[in-house]
């Protein structure tokens, strides 16, 4: 098998080295990653300036570009075979419900997709944090904080996925995403399938000054969790669980095209047939 590995927290990421490690014990595995942390990228890419290429001593290629710049550049021009399957991560922080949009590691695994390929999507998340989304008691630090830790249950659970994604091929226009507790592969309850959940809307913009006394902006705490019920990600994670979620690249409203023909067919707009 052969893997083509990207991620959105850039090459020197501790995830995307996990990750690799624990591939390379199943597969051939090609690493091409952003030369810095890219999140939120989603699937945006470079198009106003050139892109440029560095390849390290451990071998893995970085790209001054975006997650879905780094699997069009590695697929198009930077290796010379056709990668089994893509593999995105691990994500530093969960990619969870609406978080999925902006998440530039979900962004990674669509891009290989559009071109064809099997793809996945890894985040390591801390469950205590989507527990007390729910309102339940939590000890650990909060997701924010970004202290995940264990990386190789994400790692252990992505392999096994990947080893059974051949005699269980998605369908053509879908992806996994992979949630996974930051807990001890030990203490993980197993693998549930899940659709995604949706939070409230995020704080407002914060607003502060820099050093010259000049108007900044950041972006507020994410929002608690609206939709978090039994069989959503949010639960899962947070009550143990690794969630894998079918996400699907076409983001046609199917439902909608009957109903939506029916009105549309009643406008009337001069010089329209």
């Amino acid at each position: 098998m052969k893997i083509l590995l990207s991620n959105d927290d850039g090459v020197n990421a501790k995830g995307i080295e996990a990750l690799y490690l624990a591939l390379s014990q199943i597969a051939e595995v090609t690493v091409v990653a952003p030369d810095r942390n890219c999140s939120g990228a989603s699937n945006s890419l470079t198009l106003l300036n050139p892109l440029r290429t560095h390849t390290h001593e451990n071998g893995f290629i970085s790209v001054n570009g975006t997650p879905s710049d780094c699997v069009q550049l590695a697929i198009n021009k930077l290796v010379d075979f056709t990668p089994d399957i893509v593999v995105a991560g691990i994500n530093n922080g969960a990619n969870l419900g609406d978080d999925t949009l902006y998440s530039g590691t979900v962004a990674a695994a669509s891009e290989g997709r559009f071109l064809g390929l099997p793809a996945i999507a890894v985040s390591l998340c801390s469950a205590a944090s989507e527990g007390r989304f729910l309102g339940l008691p939590a000890i650990a630090v909060s997701l924010c904080s970004k202290k995940e830790e264990n990386y190789d249950t994400a790692a252990a659970v992505a392999v096994s996925i990947i080893n059974e994604i051949k005699a269980h091929p998605l369908e053509s226009d879908q992806i996994i995403n992979l949630n996974v507790p930051d807990i001890p592969l030990s203490e993980l309850k197993g693998i549930k399938v899940t659709r995604l959940g949706s939070r409230h809307k995020a704080e407002t913009m914060q607003e502060q000054s820099d050093p010259w006394g000049r108007k900044i902006y950041w972006y507020g705490h994410l929002g608690e969790a609206q939709d978090a019920g039994e069989g959503t990600d949010f639960h899962a994670v947070a009550n143990g669980f690794a969630s894998v979620t079918p996400l699907t690249v076409d983001m046609t409203a199917k439902s909608s095209l009957k109903k939506m023909e029916t009105w549309i067919e009643g406008l009337n707009i001069s010089g329209v047939k």
